[in-house]
């Protein structure tokens, strides 16, 4: 099966997990046939204020307009097999949930869902409600994973991007690409 990808960025802070994501997923280049991105209007606010610049336009990957529904990957016929949400917002997370397609982020995480091909959301928002608990139980049980963006320590990171990292290598894994990352005991 081919590769072909979909990175969602909403204005959750942790604009750090996007970036690292994305360069790495250069690096694996060999490994994936298509990727699209989108951002959300406050993704790209919080990517400036977070990182300093609006670097997301260097990407080698086409920017699609939050509402443009004539994306390709809006519509299960384009094979689209992996969706990442990172960071993934609660307010997101929460519509995804109850299956309010009001943008393309949440249109393509519906067509993910209801094609019963992977959708991971990296949420990032803490504390959590018992609302979000649910939206997330929801999204579990309809085949979605939740990676949360809680970084590990094994790896003794020396870096704010080696220990956003830890995070960026586990959602490499979970969309089953082959990644050369730190392994427990390994």
């Amino acid at each position: 099966m081919k590769n072909k990808i979909v990175i969602a960025i909403t204005g959750a802070s942790g604009s750090i997990y996007a970036q690292l994501l994305l360069n790495k997923l250069q690096q694996l280049s060999n490994q994936i046939d298509e990727l699209a991105l989108v951002m959300s209007d406050n993704a790209k606010d919080v990517w400036n204020f977070e990182l300093g610049n609006d670097s997301y336009q260097s990407f080698p990957y086409k920017i699609y307009n939050k509402n443009d529904f004539m994306a390709p990957f809006a519509s299960g016929s384009a094979k689209f097999n992996t969706m990442v949400v990172v960071p993934c917002s609660m307010g997101t997370l929460g519509r995804i949930a109850a299956g309010i397609s009001d943008d393309l982020i949440t249109r393509a995480a519906d067509v993910i869902l209801k094609e019963r091909r992977k959708l991971i959301l990296v949420a990032r928002d803490t504390p959590l409600n018992l609302i979000h608990i649910r939206n997330m139980q929801t999204i579990t049980e309809a085949g979605g994973i939740i990676c949360p963006a809680v970084p590990s320590f094994y790896s003794k990171p020396a870096t704010i991007e080696d220990l956003a990292l830890t995070v960026v290598s586990r959602i490499i894994d979970l969309m089953g690409l082959e990644n050369d990352s730190y392994r427990w005991n390994g």
